[in-house]
């Protein structure tokens, strides 16, 4: 798939046991310049050889709490789970999109990863009124006020929120690409360029979904056509 999104929204009970571990400073700021929605958005997959990047946009209700809800880095795989079917239950609005490898290769990671996240905020069942971006690059986006915020996924409860939703669809999504192309541990690296995933690489070959603009899988090809120029010569 090329581009997709998801996109869902609502509202339910909240989760008030234990610690938090990110706040409302942030959005707070925005709340009171007169902003009335305020979206986290933050992606996950920049790293990978293999697959998707993700990105998501998070509308949290003003009293959202949810013990434990951190950068999804931080969290172990349960947490995160736990956690993103909370913000996906309870969020006023939430939207996910995924943007190619071959689109990665085409426009790089960086810009590839800013087109995610500006089409997760498009997709946006209820739209937003300002922005905070994790990271220090902004999207390029005019509906409304934005800002980058570094690390903002340990400091934001909007943009932990877009973490854990991000990254919890998008390890589903490699688990089940694992199916799909078995041999290279994907349902365990998630694509990242493990030692596994690398020796898998030059085993088995490059995929469909490898990113070929990246240094280890581009050193694969050209190893795979040299040997194919060397066995042809002789």
């Amino acid at each position: 798939m090329a581009v997709g999104a998801m996109v869902a929204a609502g509202r339910g009970g909240t989760v008030k046991r234990g610690s938090y571990c990110c706040g409302w400073e942030l959005e707070a700021e925005a709340w009171a310049a007169g902003a009335g929605r305020v979206a986290g958005v933050d992606e996950v997959g920049r790293g990978p050889l293999f697959g998707s990047v993700v990105a998501a946009a998070v509308v949290l209700p003003r009293d959202f709490k949810l013990a434990g809800l951190n950068d999804s880095k931080q969290l172990r795989e349960a947490e995160r789970e736990r956690c993103a079917a909370v913000v996906r239950t309870e969020a006023v609005a939430w939207a996910l999109a995924e943007v190619d490898a071959a689109t990665i290769d085409r426009v790089n990671i960086l810009q590839a990863s800013r087109l995610a996240m500006r089409q997760a905020v498009e997709r946006l069942g209820e739209a937003a009124d300002f922005l905070l971006i994790d990271g220090n690059r902004r999207i390029e986006w005019t509906g409304c006020g934005q800002r980058t915020v570094v690390k903002g996924d340990a400091r934001s409860m909007s943009i932990a929120a877009a973490s854990v939703v991000a990254k919890v669809y998008r390890d589903g999504l490699m688990r089940e690409l694992a199916r799909e192309y078995p041999g290279y541990g994907l349902e365990r690296n998630m694509g990242y360029p493990t030692a596994e995933h690398r020796e898998a690489i030059v085993r088995l070959g490059v995929t469909a979904l490898h990113r070929r603009s990246f240094k280890p899988v581009q050193e694969a090809l050209e190893a795979a056509q040299g040997k194919l120029g060397f066995e042809e010569c002789g």
